[in-house]
């Protein structure tokens, strides 16, 4: 039996362990990107794109019914998760405020983490008659990701110093992507051959199949994923330290004190004509740039003809991680061409590769062109994003305030996506083509180009 004074000794061992910069802090901080990762690949990209556009198959208009309105099935999606990028841009900072001032969020992060997870695993339930039901767990699981990532973000500083922070971050992100594309590997296997996972078809008492046997197994796919992203959460939960309990209470003015933040940044810019160009530049292009990102298996599952039902999703799942792969050696190639270049430079010939993609899209019809258009995408994904974020960081001001304004650019990232999502799904809705929508798109690359010219090279 362990006395009480042995149980002190080791809770005092264990948190002598937990000072800042400690290996084991900065592991166990890395270690939930490996936790949350799948989310992103799984649920976000591929799997469930796929399943929710199987839903569909016998229907000719791929129409839904939802808030007393008839939805083309695509539109509806995009909406929704327009409508949840809405949500997480105006309560993220809120939060994330109350939870530096009352010191507790450890506690934030595992309510977002439960939520997405929990909302995973209810997708396993999805289905066109309780619509309403499985959207909502639709909105759990995006929502609980990027809630859960605010206050993830937020725990750097505490745990890392200032010289460990990119190598730490950098074994976040690839901790996460070995984790998730390992479970989509597993994933995959289910869905191409049930019967070895003795995954069966769902019959109906007539005899009539009402769920193939792959679409089981995507159902058990979003269980896996929920039961992933909570239990592997655990080990950072457990290492993570709680935060420094202040003893405040939550008061109005704490509760909107980060949008008066943000606020005050907005009036900085006034005054800083190269960030302000910049980022009016990185909010036109951002918008279409996750758009694209966001709703590019539901185009290829819609617009190209793969021919089987099979094919398609070997497909589909297949140009994921073209994507992935491919967004590894874009995102260094990048790196290095804006340490020859200049960043601004760089980022408006990435625009132009962006915009030629929209008029390539526009015309591909075949399984090969969208291997190519996905390959594409991949070189410029993660190029675009980690050079957009570093020229952000390069033309901020001498200030130490750099949390304020990086919370500014995460929030208009995110209204971004929203003001994106919205005019591709009203677009895809009226005129009933994908096509369409993503061709429009070639607008906002060309404004950004424009805007991006119009930088000054110099403060």
């Amino acid at each position: 039996m362990i006395t009480l004074e042995a149980a002190h000794k080791r809770a005092a061992f264990f948190m002598a362990k937990l000072e800042k910069g400690s290996k084991k802090l900065l592991n166990a901080w890395a270690f939930y990107d490996w936790a949350n990762s799948v989310y992103t690949l799984t649920i976000a990209s591929s799997i469930f794109p796929i399943f929710y556009s199987a839903l569909f198959v016998d229907q000719v208009s791929k129409v839904v019914n939802a808030f007393g309105m008839e939805f083309k099935s695509t539109a509806l999606i995009t909406y929704v998760t327009a409508f949840t990028f809405l949500v997480v841009a105006f309560t993220s900072p809120i939060l994330s405020g109350i939870a530096d001032y009352v010191g507790n969020k450890k506690s934030f992060m595992k309510f977002f983490c439960y939520m997405g997870g929990l909302g995973c695993i209810g997708l396993y339930w999805f289905n066109l008659d309780s619509i309403h039901l499985s959207l909502l767990f639709y909105f759990m699981g995006l929502m609980g990701y990027w809630g859960s990532l605010v206050f993830y973000n937020s725990y750097l500083p505490d745990i890392a110093y200032e010289e460990q922070q990119d190598s730490i971050s950098a074994k976040g992100f690839s901790m996460g992507y070995v984790g998730s594309v390992l479970l989509l590997v597993i994933n995959l296997l289910m869905v191409m051959y049930p019967d070895i996972f003795s995954i069966k078809e769902n019959v109906a008492d007539d005899g009539r199949v009402i769920e193939t046997a792959a679409q089981v197994a995507m159902r058990y796919s979003f269980i896996m994923v929920g039961l992933w992203w909570i239990g592997f959460s655990q080990y950072s939960f457990y290492v993570l330290p709680k935060g420094v309990s202040s003893g405040h209470k939550v008061t109005k003015d704490v509760v909107f004190n980060g949008l008066k933040e943000l606020k005050l940044v907005w009036i900085q810019l006034q005054d800083n004509l190269r960030l302000k160009r910049y980022l009016v530049a990185f909010f036109v292009f951002s918008m279409a740039v996750q758009t694209i990102m966001l709703i590019a298996v539901y185009f290829g599952e819609e617009e190209i003809a793969w021919g089987t039902d099979d094919a398609k999703t070997m497909g589909l799942i297949g140009s994921i991680l073209i994507i992935q792969l491919v967004a590894i050696l874009g995102a260094y190639l990048t790196s290095r061409a804006s340490a020859k270049y200049g960043n601004i430079k760089t980022l408006i010939v990435i625009n132009f590769i962006w915009m030629t993609l929209c008029v390539y899209a526009y015309f591909m019809k075949t399984p090969m062109q969208f291997y190519v258009a996905a390959s594409m995408v991949g070189m410029v994904m993660g190029g675009i994003q980690s050079l957009a974020r570093s020229t952000y960081s390069k033309f901020l001001p001498e200030t130490e305030d750099t949390t304020s304004y990086f919370s500014f650019y995460d929030v208009a990232e995110k209204i971004g996506i929203v003001i994106g999502m919205v005019i591709f799904a009203t677009i895809d809705q009226i005129t009933g083509s994908m096509r369409n929508a993503i061709l429009f798109l070639f607008i906002f690359f060309l404004i950004g180009i424009i805007l991006l010219f119009r930088v000054p090279k110099e403060q």
